[in-house]
């Protein structure tokens, strides 16, 4: 569920631990965060509500979960580039019922989060 590094990429319960590049130093890989599915069931909840959530907001959130602010915050970034390709998607699904050309793909461009890339790296 939470933050967990392993020793080194490469490590195995033989052994010292291997460098994830030969001649580099040894580079911590995060593992990645597991949610619960009741977890999993009230970020949905609160993502359908807003979806957009700051401050107090997610760190009451994040407490209720025993997950930390920032896997709050990063979900609720992938959870609404997930959004933006369904709805182009559902855009695209009932152009082409009527025949018109399908959009360009620069509609994405005038919404709030261009910046969001698809995270799963917390700081």
């Amino acid at each position: 569920m939470g933050l967990e590094l392993s020793r080194c990429v490469g490590t195995g319960s033989l052994g010292p631990p291997v460098p994830w590049r030969s001649g580099g130093p040894c580079k911590m890989k995060r593992i990645r965060t597991v949610f619960k599915p009741e977890q999993l069931e009230r970020l949905e909840q609160e993502f359908l509500k807003q979806q957009y959530m700051v401050g107090t907001e997610r760190v009451d959130l994040a407490a209720t979960l025993h997950l930390t602010e920032t896997q709050v915050k990063v979900w609720f970034q992938n959870r609404r580039i997930k959004w933006r390709k369904q709805s182009l998607e559902q855009k695209k699904a009932k152009l082409s019922q009527f025949g018109a050309p399908p959009p360009v793909s620069a509609d994405l461009t005038d919404t709030k989060d261009t910046e969001e890339d698809a995270v799963d790296i917390e700081l």
